[in-house]
């Protein structure tokens, strides 16, 4: 029997959000919407359904998303590894999905699922505050799934020359160099050669794997290639100083942790959710906050 997907003592006229995905037990999603929410004089539940502890695998997605409907939610919010095997089960994608092919927020509304992606102006927002002036000669980007392929079409937003794209699956980063090509313009994505070579390179790097969280420690590249006058920008926000980061920074780099990111795409969801403008600036302060309570700890959505 499928499981309920309502929270325990959450009241019908609440509005209900949440997210799906994998080993999602510690993100601080449901601290961002549910605290923003608040600050608006909104009630809010937002809810985790973590595939990883529940027993469940990408076969369960369409149950969850039917029964997510049928419970009145306003939407959920989608992460690693489903955000481009929730595509299928959508009646539309907003232009941004489309073009990032890759969806993190679904609405549902009058019958019908909207997917939209709300990492690209995640990512394009941090690297504006955090990052001003960066060089975009040449970027060396690790990570060729849903999130890199969103970070990958902030960057050429961004201004970004040349691309280079590297993926443990060759076919995953072709897909998505020819992808960008054909959006952007021949040569704007390629996929990378010689990973010594490409960061020698490099202008900046960014990793968008899962390569850096908690519970997946370590260093995407041999970190030891960097070079001062380099910058390196991380989507993981757990810890938000990763051991990339760490190591870019002694060596000279400037570098950019995924909090600003996540607060951002946070904000540009809750405004799908609930048609309120949200307050990205009190959302990076409670971001903020909760980073400093004790044991605080999560993992990237």
């Amino acid at each position: 029997m499928q499981e309920s997907v309502v929270a325990p003592g959450v009241q019908q006229n609440c509005i209900q959000t949440g997210l799906v995905g994998r080993n999602i037990g510690a993100s601080r999603s449901p601290w961002l919407h549910e605290q923003e929410a608040s600050a608006q004089g909104v009630r809010l539940a937002y809810t985790l359904f973590d595939f990883a502890s529940l027993g469940k695998g990408e076969a369960d997605l369409p149950a969850q998303l039917d029964a997510a409907e049928r419970s009145g939610f306003a939407g959920l919010n989608v992460t690693y590894p489903y955000k481009q095997a929730v595509i299928p089960l959508l009646d539309e994608l907003s232009p941004g999905a489309a073009r990032v092919g890759a969806v993190n927020t679904v609405r549902f509304a009058a019958g019908r699922r909207v997917g939209h992606n709300t990492d690209v102006i995640g990512f394009a927002e941090s690297m504006r505050a955090g990052l001003p002036g960066a060089d975009l000669q040449r970027v060396l980007l690790f990570g060729a799934g849903g999130a890199g392929a969103a970070t990958a079409v902030a960057l050429l937003d961004l201004g970004v020359e040349a691309l280079v794209i590297h993926d443990t699956s060759d076919s995953r980063r072709d897909a998505l160099a020819g992808k960008l090509c054909a959006d952007f313009g021949e040569r704007r994505a390629v996929a990378a050669g010689d990973l010594r070579d490409e960061l020698l390179r490099a202008t900046g790097i960014v990793n968008a794997t899962p390569v850096g969280m908690v519970d997946v420690p370590g260093v995407p590249f041999d970190a030891s290639l960097l070079q001062a006058g380099q910058w390196v920008a991380d989507i993981v926000y757990f810890p938000l100083e990763t051991e990339l980061l760490r190591i870019a920074a002694a060596r000279g780099c400037r570098t950019l942790n995924g909090g600003g990111m996540v607060v951002h795409q946070a904000a540009a969801a809750f405004e799908i959710f609930t048609g309120l403008k949200a307050d990205a600036g009190r959302m990076m302060r409670s971001f903020l906050e909760y980073s400093r309570r004790p044991g605080a700890r999560a993992l990237g959505d």
